[in-house]
């Protein structure tokens, strides 16, 4: 789907895509986010379908701004609620009604396959699916911005040493990430976490020939003093298979301020947000926290995506 001597027509996930084509996502956003203003009228007369089977804020909204910078439009559900699903609309006749009435749909779905199912329906229409997260799979427009954000600060997607702290078993943001760093030289990932929120065994053996050295670690004190990237993940309590594990394991991973004083300068730390209560307020106030510069910049890379997508398909 991502072969460079191909046309990008979905975004279903990171783990196929060439390091060229998310180079080429990287430069444009650093244009974009220099030039906002230039692009405001590429994409007029075009719309976009945010369909939400699951709750969002930044990745809905950004898309919606991203879309509206661009000189689009936007229509669609941020929820069941009110709508043909409650009476029992299967995934694909939905997608293929909104790709009936749009030029790219942005799909949020809880169940594994859902957005590559979504690309092959609306495919036949010529629209384009991105993928806003697809179960527990991957997030790969997170994993985009996230990368950007990495280089913009550090310069550089290579010879990183990146913690991964939270709940790294359930979140989809976590495997995108990792596939994207896999693709840019060798980075050593620190996994850090309660035994139970591990990284899958599924996604370590997906990445068992790729550059990244990755060493699991219980504390990060242990290691916080040598790391560039600090990534940190709320526990996705949606998605626990039972509900006494999520309270036997609630606030296992707060990052304190006191914690802080052992990291260098240099170090940023990132989250995808929602937070709960894994980093206090008081890290905002630190130059390090740029959680909330990350997400947005995922206006900016997402605007770059749908330039890139819209384009092809008009």
């Amino acid at each position: 789907m991502y072969d460079q001597k191909e046309t990008v027509s979905h975004i279903i996930g990171i783990r196929d895509m060439k390091e060229e084509y998310i180079q080429e996502i990287i430069n444009q956003t650093y244009e974009i986010k220099k030039f906002p203003s230039k692009y405001s009228n590429l994409l007029n007369g075009r719309i976009l379908a945010l369909a939400f089977w699951e709750p969002s804020t930044r990745t809905r909204l950004s898309f919606e701004s991203a879309m509206l910078r661009l000189g689009g439009t936007c229509m669609g559900f941020s929820s069941q609620a009110g709508t043909s699903i409650e009476k029992g609309e299967s995934l694909s006749d939905t997608i293929t009604m909104l790709a009936s009435y749009s030029d790219c749909i942005v799909l949020r779905h809880p169940h594994r396959g859902s957005a590559k199912l979504a690309a092959k329906i609306a495919d036949r229409q010529g629209v384009s699916v991105i993928s806003g997260g697809s179960g527990s799979q991957e997030h790969p427009t997170q994993a985009l911005l996230d990368i950007f954000t990495i280089h913009e600060k550090l310069k550089r997607l290579d010879g990183l040493n990146v913690g991964l702290v939270g709940d790294l078993r359930y979140s989809r943001t976590i495997s995108s990430l990792l596939f994207a760093l896999s693709k840019f030289g060798k980075n050593t990932i620190y996994s850090i976490s309660h035994p139970t929120l591990s990284l899958q065994e599924e996604l370590l053996y997906d990445l068992e020939d790729s550059n990244l050295n990755i060493i699991n670690l219980e504390n990060l004190s242990e290691i916080i003093g040598e790391l560039d990237v600090l990534y940190i993940t709320r526990l996705q309590k949606e998605r626990f298979p039972d509900p006494m594990l999520f309270n036997k394991v609630k606030g296992s991973y707060q990052v304190h301020p006191s914690l802080m004083k052992l990291a260098k300068d240099s170090l940023i730390i990132m989250h995808p947000l929602p937070r709960v209560d894994e980093i206090p307020y008081a890290i905002d106030q630190l130059p390090q926290a740029l959680y909330f510069e990350q997400a947005k910049n995922g206006v900016f890379t997402r605007m770059a995506l749908l330039k890139k997508l819209l384009e092809h398909r008009k």
